[in-house]
C-alpha cells in the first residue's frame, strides 16, 4: 500500500493513477494512462487548489505547462497540463466550470508560470481565477465586455 502523505520524485504512471484516486476518492478521476500520460478529471471545480497543490508537494510536478480554456458550449473547461521533469511525465487534468458560475481557485500560488497562462485564458474565456495575484486583461482593452474565444462570440460579418 502506498503512503498517500509520502513525497514521490519520481512516481510512475500506475503510482499516479493510484495515489490520485486513494487521496482524493471520489473527487478525481482517472480516466486513462499512457506512457508517461495520466489523463483526469477533478470532479469539483472547489478541489482544484487542493488537488494540485498535493500534486505539486507529493508527486514533485513542478512545472505547470498549460492552463487553458475550452468552450464545450453547455459548459467550459479549464485543463492543465503538470510535467514532473525527473520521469517526463505529464498529467492532464481537467476540471469542469457551469456557464452561470466561471470561478476556479488560481494555481499561480502553486506553480507561478501559470499566471500568465490564467490571465490569458481570464481574456479569452471570460473564466475568473480566485485569488489570482494580478487578474486582468493582457492583451485586449480593459473595456472589452466579450471574450473572443468562447462559441457564442461572433466574428464581423456573422449573424
Amino acid at each position: 500500500m502506498m503512503d498517500t502523505e509520502a513525497i514521490y520524485q519520481e512516481p510512475s504512471v500506475s503510482e499516479i493513477k493510484h495515489l490520485l484516486e486513494n487521496k482524493f476518492k471520489g473527487k478525481v478521476t482517472v480516466s486513462k494512462t499512457d506512457v508517461r500520460r495520466v489523463h483526469a478529471e477533478i470532479l469539483n471545480k472547489e478541489d482544484v487548489f487542493d488537488v494540485c497543490n498535493y500534486i505539486h508537494d507529493n508527486l514533485t510536478f513542478e512545472h505547470c505547462s498549460i492552463v487553458m480554456g475550452a468552450d464545450m458550449i453547455d459548459h467550459l473547461e479549464v485543463i492543465y497540463l503538470l510535467t514532473n521533469y525527473y520521469s517526463g511525465t505529464v498529467i492532464e487534468i481537467f476540471t469542469k466550470l457551469p456557464l452561470e458560475d466561471l470561478h476556479v481557485h488560481s494555481v499561480a500560488l502553486i506553480w507561478e508560470g501559470a499566471n500568465w497562462h490564467e490571465r490569458e485564458t481570464y481574456e479569452l474565456f471570460g473564466i475568473i481565477f480566485d485569488e489570482h495575484p494580478k487578474l486582468k486583461r493582457l492583451l485586449t482593452p480593459d473595456t472589452y465586455t466579450f471574450f473572443p474565444f468562447r462559441k457564442s462570440y461572433k466574428l464581423r460579418g456573422q449573424e
